[in-house]
């Protein structure tokens, strides 16, 4: 009898299947994702997996009509699969976490009356999370009160790394693995007046954009430690006092469980603009700031290093619940 674990496309999504696989060690674990987006980055070599497959799929939504249909097509193609999978591997469970890498093994758990959990990462629910909703075994969200587990499923050594911030000695810029413009732009903007201020500069900048923003500082003369894909990150939000990052879901409970003042700058073409409402979530309790793209004032931003990040810190600690992915193992293990 396996455990399915499925979904992803997107850092965010498959953030939540490695925190949670880490307390599954005794089962066998089998992913199921897709060719498009980081699935194969992130788990293609991952030996936590006995089995890994990955179909032939992609989103649907921001398809034209003939696009819109070959994703469906390709999406039935990989249903038929998932049910043969499905079957093979003796699955008990399926654990879902959403993106258009997981419609197909989800459907697939529903013809064969399998228990599908689903975890929704976002403040507004994604379209397949929603479909599916009705249909759930459990359903699991950090923003509705029905939720049956309320914790954020985060890895342990965020909360490890939790303390207050009282002065801002270093700051990291986070546009996820992928790069965000703004956020670079921004980073660089502002870097002249971080260096006066003697504060460390460390920058996600997207895998393809390094080459361009490592130029970008060298020809301000600052040093900044630029990267792109990083398995180090919860080590760098450790040293960080202070951050300016987009809004996905897992971005913004890890540096709230590592109790990071935050500035974020939500993706403004995100589905259901979701990353503005996870950010409000936040700001709606004062602690933590947001800024649409085209908002974004420097000198605004420079002055948020002087309000008191104490009350901020202490705040996240308090708000963040711990042990989210080992309830959502403990239920997976349950069912």
């Amino acid at each position: 009898m396996s455990i399915i674990m499925t979904g992803g496309g997107t850092g965010g999504h498959l953030a939540i299947i490695k925190a949670v696989k880490e307390h599954l060690k005794d089962e066998e674990l089998v992913y199921i994702g897709s060719t498009k987006g980081q699935d194969r980055q992130w788990f293609e070599h991952d030996d936590d997996f006995a089995y890994k497959y990955f179909f032939e799929t992609r989103g649907v939504v921001d398809q034209g009509a003939l696009g819109k249909v070959k994703s469906l097509f390709m999406m039935f193609k990989a249903t038929i699969q998932a049910i043969k999978l499905l079957r093979k591997h003796k699955a008990k469970v399926v654990f879902s976490v959403g993106g258009f890498s997981a419609a197909a093994t989800a459907f697939a758990a529903k013809i064969l009356r399998i228990p599908l959990v689903i975890h929704e990462q976002n403040a507004a629910l994604g379209s397949l999370n929603k479909l599916l909703k009705p249909y759930a075994t459990a359903f699991i969200s950090s923003y509705l009160e029905e939720s049956p587990i309320k914790a954020y499923p985060i890895k342990q050594v965020f909360f490890e790394n939790a303390r207050i911030r009282n002065k801002v000695h270093t700051i990291i810029f986070l546009g996820g693995s992928q790069g965000a413009k703004a956020i670079n732009t921004l980073a660089l903007q502002i870097a002249p007046a971080l260096q006066k201020r003697g504060i460390k500069i460390i920058h996600q900048a997207g895998q393809k954009n390094i080459d361009e923003v490592q130029k970008a500082y060298a020809d301000l003369g600052i040093k900044a430690e630029v990267f792109g894909f990083t398995d180090k990150l919860a080590d760098y939000m450790n040293e960080a006092d202070f951050a300016c990052a987009r809004s996905g879901a897992s971005t913004l409970w890890e540096l709230s469980a590592t109790a990071v003042p935050t500035l974020y700058i939500p993706y403004p073409y995100a589905a259901s603009d979701h990353q503005f409402h996870n950010a409000q979530f936040l700001v709606e309790k004062d602690l933590a700031w947001i800024m649409r793209e085209n908002e974004i004032d420097t000198e605004k931003v420079l002055a948020l290093l002087d309000e008191d990040l104490a009350d901020k810190s202490r705040g996240l600690m308090e708000i963040v619940e711990k042990n989210g992915s080992e309830k959502i193992a403990e239920l997976l293990t349950q069912i």
